[in-house]
C-alpha cells in the first residue's frame, strides 16, 4: 500500500487534494501514470499546501456545477417500453443501459455510474431511480416502464 495525494477528484478514491492510501499497482500503473496523483512525500504535501486555495476553488466549482446538474434532472421523466406477457410479466428487465439510451433520446447526457439502481426493474410500473451527481449531491429521476 502507497499514500498518494489525488489531483482530481476520483468517485472511488477521494476529492481532489486528498490524501488517500491505496494498492501499489493501482498507483504505479494507473494514478501516477495518468497524473491523477502524486506520492504522499514531504516536498509535494508541502506543494500541495501552497495549493490548497486553487483546490479548494475547484472543488466548489465543481460542486456548483453539480447541483445546477441536479436541479435540471429533478423532473426528468423516460418512458420505457417493454415487451410484456399475458400477466402484464416483463420479457426479461429494463437494465441500466436502457435507461441510459431513454435518457439520450431525449437530450438528457449523465454517466453511467451516477444512475444507482441496485438491480433491473423488472415489473411495469412507475420507478424512482436515485442519481448521484455528485459525492453529497443526488437527486432522482423517474423511469415508467410501459407494454409495448
Amino acid at each position: 500500500m502507497i499514500k498518494v495525494i489525488l489531483k482530481e477528484t476520483i468517485e472511488s478514491l477521494g476529492i481532489i487534494g486528498s490524501e488517500v492510501t491505496v494498492a501499489d499497482g493501482y498507483a504505479r500503473n494507473y494514478l501516477l501514470p495518468q497524473n491523477k496523483a502524486v506520492t504522499a512525500t514531504p516536498a509535494n504535501r508541502k506543494v500541495l499546501d501552497q495549493q490548497k486555495k486553487k483546490f479548494d476553488l475547484q472543488i466548489a466549482k465543481e460542486k456548483g456545477f453539480a447541483e445546477e446538474m441536479a436541479e435540471r434532472l429533478k423532473g426528468v421523466m423516460c418512458k420505457i417500453a417493454a415487451k410484456v406477457s399475458q400477466e402484464d410479466r416483463l420479457y426479461g428487465s429494463v437494465s441500466l443501459r436502457d435507461i441510459l439510451d431513454a435518457l439520450q433520446k431525449q437530450g438528457v447526457k449523465i454517466e453511467k455510474q451516477m444512475l444507482l439502481l441496485s438491480e433491473p426493474l423488472k415489473t411495469i410500473g412507475t420507478f424512482k431511480i436515485p442519481v448521484r451527481v455528485y459525492r453529497d449531491v443526488e437527486t432522482e429521476i423517474t423511469v415508467e416502464v410501459v407494454p409495448a
